[in-house]
């Protein structure tokens, strides 16, 4: 992997992961076509490395505030949203492994997100929940649907942001819980990705292009953050949903007639 393709996937995944079109599933799609499948999971360590550098820079002022008082109902809120994520991941992480090596879901899923996001984008503009009405039970359906985007292209910013609307959350309040309880998804992620990678047999990259790749997805990350709340308070979801509907059911073309 040289140092042109690892910053084109560290800009797929940094725009990728936090706009709802899934960087899972176009990771799989860049590794793809630079002929690095054995290589994807130190790729998606340092990849996802870099996106977790972009929201924490983001949200630096407000995340030491939440840190000072551990215990307050935001934090509770958060801790809610995990929980069925982590039991989701720790309970078929076989099973979606084999589905981001093989890639043979990844057409369907791409059109479950549009298809989410448009029925999402029909009510956002009834959504009046501030932060402080967000309820318990509503941080479950969101951390439920962020556990299914564990499937390769699902979207994990996508379905968050759904599940946020479809709870009558205002916009802006979704992306902030959306994009807070990304932190805790994101750093398991690459916290168990670390492990595995010592004993991993996949294909060693030079740690050149390594650096280069996370450099460019937290900054793309960054700017996609930035993007993504500027979009929710004043655009629609639309555009992303014909975007995944579209690609999702290209690659279904291209599997039913042996392309790809």
């Amino acid at each position: 992997m040289d140092w042109l393709e690892a910053a084109i996937l560290g800009i797929i995944q940094g725009l990728s992961e936090f706009l709802p079109i899934s960087s899972t599933g176009h990771l799989y799609l860049g590794r793809h076509l630079f002929g690095l499948d054995e290589a994807g999971l130190f790729l998606d360590t340092m990849l996802h490395f870099g996106t977790l550098i972009a929201v924490l820079s983001v949200y630096r002022q407000e995340i030491i505030e939440l840190l000072k008082k551990p215990w307050n109902r935001f934090n509770l809120l958060l801790l809610a949203g995990t929980i069925p994520t982590v039991l989701i991941g720790l309970t078929f992480k076989d099973y979606f492994e084999i589905l981001s090596k093989t890639g043979d879901s990844i057409g369907w899923e791409f059109l479950m997100t549009g298809i989410l996001l448009w029925a999402a984008d029909q009510i956002k503009s009834q959504g009046y929940k501030t932060l402080e009405q967000i309820r318990f039970r509503d941080a479950l359906l969101i951390g439920t649907f962020q556990g299914l985007a564990i499937m390769p292209a699902l979207s994990r910013s996508g379905l968050t942001i759904a599940a946020a609307l479809f709870c009558r959350i205002d916009k802006a309040t979704a992306a902030y819980f959306s994009f807070l309880l990304s932190i805790p998804s994101i750093t398991g992620a690459v916290l168990l990705q670390s492990i595995k990678m010592t004993t991993s047999a996949s294909e060693m990259l030079p740690l050149s292009s390594l650096l280069v790749g996370t450099l460019f997805s937290a900054i793309f990350g960054y700017i996609a953050v930035k993007w993504m709340i500027s979009i929710l308070q004043k655009s629609s979801l639309k555009g992303f949903a014909i975007y995944v509907l579209g690609l999702g059911t290209l690659i279904l073309i291209m599997q039913w007639n042996g392309i790809f």
